[in-house]
């Protein structure tokens, strides 16, 4: 097997709360790796850590312990400027794709902004580039002259795709990319990143709380929940086959295009709201939530371990839930 483009080893990112008497434990030892040309999803709730996980695979956010390896290379290990190099070969592209986009500054300024900062190019060149990504996101050289307000939810996401590859990444996170977008048109988005990853061979972390939008794009999917993982396996034994009773409880919830009398599954309701990342629960995180959960849950922590090829979890008892999401 290569080299992964992306590894992380025991990764720990915590943050202290504002009167300083607490820790969060954003992401609480996490272990992966991503191969190139392939796409890592992760999903989980909101405050399960994925956006604090994809935003320290692009360095935006320093390790409290662990570590993310790119290739072989330790980024922080590197001098600031060669950093400011290895961090152009790995981009993210955020949620709200208005808040992304300066409103002053016209829609092909903001696409070559990247090359400018850089400026290794002269600035024809620049703009030829910048014009040239607009085209293959599918906005031709009028959206150039456009501002930020004149163009749908859409288009704006298409603008920074196309600032995010005038870089000519090797890895691409995406944090909720199509959750701020129409239903309608969200396919569309997802086949031009399917389009442009056979383009330019880019690998993409892609990360989400829809389970159809991951099981659409992903190879591999891990599912998170506070700070950690729980499952990660193929994408089809983890839609289809999930062991964790988290990961068949989001799966319960996802929506079936069916008549209720028709519906094979049974919906998996957890009780409670995700508990708060400064105190997690003892032994397995889940267990205040979980419909299995036992003594034995609370008082150990379950081991991450491989059950199947490839297909990792963190479970005392898997598939005690025996299917019940019914996919």
């Amino acid at each position: 097997m290569s080299t992964p483009i992306v590894s992380a080893q025991d990764l720990r990112i915590q943050f202290p709360t504002q009167d300083r008497t607490e820790t969060v434990k954003a992401v609480d030892g996490v272990n992966f790796s991503i191969q190139p040309g392939e796409t890592f999803g992760v999903i989980g709730e909101s405050g399960s850590g994925k956006s604090t996980l994809g935003r320290a695979v692009v360095c935006l956010l320093k390790p409290t312990s662990g570590q993310v390896l790119h290739g072989d290379v330790d980024p922080y290990s590197l001098s600031s400027a060669a950093l400011r190099r290895q961090r152009r070969d790995f981009q993210i592209i955020f949620q709200d794709p208005n808040a992304a986009l300066n409103p002053r500054m016209s829609i092909v300024e903001s696409v070559r902004e990247p090359l400018d900062i850089i400026g290794d190019k002269p600035r024809a060149e620049r703009q030829r580039l910048a014009l040239e990504m607009l085209d293959l996101v599918g906005l031709n050289a009028d959206f150039g002259r456009r501002y930020p307000h004149e163009l749908s939810g859409g288009q704006k996401q298409r603008v920074n795709i196309a600032r995010v590859l005038t870089l000519r990444p090797r890895l691409v996170v995406c944090d909720e990319v199509v959750a701020a977008l129409d239903v309608s048109i969200r396919a569309d988005v997802l086949n031009l990143f399917a389009d442009l990853q056979r383009r330019f061979g880019l690998t993409y972390l892609f990360i989400t709380h829809d389970i159809g939008v991951v099981a659409h794009v992903s190879s591999r999917i891990a599912v998170m929940y506070l700070g950690r993982f729980m499952e990660m396996g193929p994408s089809e034994t983890i839609t289809r086959r999930p062991l964790h009773p988290y990961s068949e409880a989001l799966l319960s919830a996802e929506p079936v295009p069916l008549p209720s009398a028709m519906r094979t599954g049974k919906r998996i309701v957890l009780q409670g709201e995700i508990p708060s990342p400064t105190n997690p629960p003892s032994g397995c995180r889940f267990r205040t939530r979980c419909p299995v959960a036992r003594d034995v849950c609370a008082a150990d922590e379950p081991v991450w371990r491989e059950i199947a090829p490839g297909h990792h979890i963190a479970c005392h008892f898997p598939g005690a839930l025996g299917g019940a999401a019914g996919h």
